[in-house]
């Protein structure tokens, strides 16, 4: 990993940038979106649709060829809704598409590619209509999902459980298991008695935090100079690793 040569108000700089590419771009498609986010290169996050809503200390990393992508393309004008819980993790390649109610609990950490919705879109015998009947989705606080883990329509997934990596949900997770496999099934039951430390906890004081890391910004970057920065962006191999 090469050292980060952005003097402190450059680095700064960038991150009103991208609080104000958020405010400005992002959080007037959401019905409500809470303080205190960290939306990385938001300029590759998507949001559209109604009826969506956020909670606080909202994480988002968006990558060129890994948007993070949360739709919700209702049956009909204004129909449908995502509910997202405070303190909730997308990944790059992270989508979230609903057609009537998908909801994420507090502190729900989504890892890179995972897809969750609640239709199939088409009916398998004729293409151009939904089926009939909703099928929500809910996922409960502090719920892992692996590496490109598949949640599919009429799922409730359990709080504090894990969905392994590929896995693909087509049935309820009950709490406090790890589930793997298509179609995932229980390989492990967790002790809830032991406790869990979530991002809850980590973001219990969202402002601390932010005092914190901008005291660990002017540390390190302390040192760096406007010309060895720009050196580093012309000329890439004279960063140190």
């Amino acid at each position: 990993m090469r050292d980060d040569l952005r003097p402190y108000r450059v680095k700064k700089a960038y991150l009103a940038f991208r609080r104000w590419y958020t405010d400005y771009f992002l959080r007037p498609e959401c019905e409500y979106m809470g303080p205190y986010d960290s939306v990385m290169k938001p300029w590759y996050v998507h949001i559209s649709g109604p009826n969506i809503r956020i909670g606080r200390s909202f994480t988002a990393i968006g990558e060129p060829m890994h948007r993070v992508e949360v739709g919700v393309w209702g049956r009909e004008a204004g129909a449908g809704k995502i509910t997202i819980g405070d303190c909730v993790l997308m990944s790059p390649g992270t989508r979230v598409s609903a057609s009537d109610e998908i909801t994420v609990g507090d502190g729900t950490m989504m890892a890179n590619g995972v897809y969750v919705t609640d239709s199939d879109w088409h009916t398998i015998y004729d293409r151009t209509k939904r089926d009939e009947e909703p099928r929500p989705v809910h996922i409960g606080k502090n719920v892992w999902l692996g590496d490109h883990a598949t949640v599919l329509k009429g799922v409730t997934i359990g709080e504090n459980s894990v969905v392994a990596a590929r896995a693909v949900v087509t049935r309820d997770v009950p709490p406090n298991v790890v589930v793997a496999g298509n179609p995932a099934k229980v390989v492990k039951e967790l002790d809830p008695e032991k406790g869990f430390t979530t991002r809850m906890d980590y973001y219990a004081d969202p402002a601390g935090l932010e005092r914190f890391f901008d005291e660990v910004d002017k540390q390190v970057l302390v040192g760096n100079s406007y010309w060895r920065w720009l050196l580093g962006i012309v000329y890439p191999r004279s960063r140190p690793r």
